[in-house]
């Protein structure tokens, strides 16, 4: 098993902890589009490092270097997200598919000075937050978009889902990290969103949109 796949598997067991609490096979396999029968056997060679806890019928438990390994896996994505978006210019949408590829590589000192010149940035271009050299994570709390009473104005701060659609579709509407929202009506057929965007023109978004805007 390559160190690309083995770190694929921990990146995808990190996020279903997260979201979730707990780990099965069927979601694992289903998150990385492989049969149950595969996810099982790399699961077994992950416990060989120590990296879960496995037994038959029950939940996958990462172990905690198992979670601390995934974090910095994390942590040399989000840093090279940050340096492709604020160094070299790429725009928020642009960076993901970049970053999967740069994660794996093997030299603590190239993202140390990543880290270095972007002046130990804590969050990534879309306010996920950015594990320390230990692998750990200090997060925020937001409200979604969706939670806001109508006529308050809040920032958004981070997204919690930022697929290159979202973010294509955030850009027609000159929507980023920091922009003021302020929700002006709230739609009662299908609660969709009426909001103003830094006091400019008042634009319609869907409350699928408004529960990805992380808002404080």
């Amino acid at each position: 098993m390559s160190t690309t796949v083995k770190e694929n598997y921990l990146k995808a067991l990190y996020f279903l902890d997260e979201q979730a609490g707990k780990i099965n096979l069927t979601e694992l396999s289903k998150h990385l589009g492989v049969s149950k029968p595969t996810a099982n056997n790399m699961i077994k060679k992950l416990e060989e490092h120590g990296w879960v806890n496995y037994r038959k019928y029950k939940p996958v438990m990462l172990t905690e270097e198992g979670r601390r390994t995934a974090a910095l896996i994390i942590r040399k994505h989000r840093l090279t997200e940050m340096f492709l978006h604020q160094v070299m210019g790429f725009g928020w949408e642009e960076v993901h598919e970049i970053a999967e590829q740069m994660e794996h590589i093997q030299s603590p000192t190239l993202f140390a000075r990543m880290d270095e010149m972007l002046n130990y940035p804590t969050v990534d271009p879309h306010g996920s937050p950015i594990p320390n050299d230990l692998g750990e994570v200090i997060t925020q709390k937001y409200q979604a978009l969706s939670e806001i009473p109508t006529h308050q104005k809040v920032h958004l701060h981070a997204l919690a889902r930022s697929s290159k659609e979202l973010l294509h579709y955030l850009n027609q509407l000159n929507i980023q990290l920091g922009t003021t929202i302020e929700i002006l009506q709230t739609e009662a057929f299908d609660n969709s969103l009426l909001i103003s965007c830094d006091g400019k023109e008042a634009v319609m978004i869907s409350q699928k949109v408004a529960k990805s805007l992380l808002v404080k």
